[in-house]
């Protein structure tokens, strides 16, 4: 190299250069391509929609509390479409991330997707829905979905009284917390004959199609005395059909989550009541599993229950923020 290659060399070249020429001028043993630098290690949050705002908190706290355990993370819409999620699935396996962070949209068809992900050697860890097998994700995460409507329906049954005409609200009718919260409910309502649940709807826990549903059950049924919601973004439509139809003051509206929304109509009476979920606290116990999981343990229970607090206008001071005011 003569001294006019030098001159016109840049600064941060030259120092490359000199440090390459003293160790003996080639950038890798046997003069082969330079070694790939590594990557930091990468997880996936795949959800089923990004369209109600208690997933957004899952899928961000996922994703904020995997970053602070030094994982590059991506999240994923599934927008509530298996076809989507399977996709998803494929992208992740193929782009070789370390973990998947996974909220199913359906608890059977979902399963495959979890095995592919075994298979290529990438730990699944389920957060607040469920798969209907026990061989394919490393561990689940999951509200007790169940207690926490039993809970509800006492609550229910002690505010709208022993008899009345109500209206119940179904989810996603392929995943099992839709069923899990009816199957609680029920078992408590259902001892009282005079309760008479006079329509039972899917409207898919999405806030726009309660909206609808609901506005079509009070045009078949305009005396209904109460609506239990499988969820609260439904809970939030049915309240819109029945502050539009003029009868928000005398249908008592019950849902399940403890989003934000619901909390403070809560507060303000003019929501029931709810059940409390942590998507905060799931979404954490998660990203930590996977990092345990990604240093070598593998030690984890198939399902780890997150009990489920019933909030109504005595305590709601307690709650916000998705979680105990105090602990979240």
């Amino acid at each position: 190299m003569n001294r006019t290659s030098l001159r016109v060399m840049s600064p941060s070249v030259f120092l490359l250069f000199i440090l390459l020429a003293g160790c003996g001028g080639d950038p890798t043993p046997g003069g082969g391509a330079p070694a790939p630098l590594s990557a930091t290690p990468k997880i996936a949050v795949i959800v089923s929609t990004l369209n109600n705002p208690w997933f957004v908190v899952l899928a961000d706290t996922a994703k904020e509390h995997a970053g602070r355990l030094g994982y590059d993370v991506t999240v994923f819409d599934s927008q509530n479409d298996p076809a989507k999620e399977a996709a998803q699935f494929e992208n992740v396996i193929a782009s070789g991330y370390a973990a998947v962070l996974f909220n199913p949209t359906d608890a059977d068809g979902s399963i495959a997707n979890v095995r592919r992900a075994k298979e290529a050697g990438i730990p699944v860890f389920c957060m607040d829905r469920e798969i209907n097998a026990t061989d394919a994700a490393v561990s689940q995460i999951l509200s007790d979905n169940y207690s926490g409507c039993v809970a509800l329906g006492q609550y229910f049954v002690k505010q709208v009284g022993e008899s009345g005409k109500y209206v119940e609200l179904l989810g996603l009718v392929g995943d099992n917390n839709t069923w899990n919260r009816s199957k609680g409910f029920h078992s408590v309502v259902d001892r009282y004959p005079e309760l008479k649940m006079v329509a039972q709807q899917s409207a898919d826990f999405d806030r726009a199609k309660a909206l609808e549903v609901m506005e079509a059950v009070l045009q078949a049924n305009p005396d209904i005395d109460a609506v239990f919601c499988g969820n609260d973004a439904m809970a939030m439509g049915a309240y819109q059909a029945l502050v539009a139809s003029g009868k928000d003051k005398r249908v008592k509206v019950f849902g399940f989550d403890g989003s934000e929304d619901v909390v403070k109509l809560i507060a303000e009476g003019k929501i029931v009541a709810t059940g409390m979920q942590f998507p905060k606290l799931m979404a954490r116990t998660a990203a930590e599993s996977a990092d345990k999981y990604l240093k070598g343990d593998r030690d984890f229970p198939q399902k780890t229950p997150v009990a489920v607090e019933l909030v109504h206008q005595g305590n709601v001071g307690k709650y916000g923020d998705y979680g105990r005011k105090e602990a979240e």
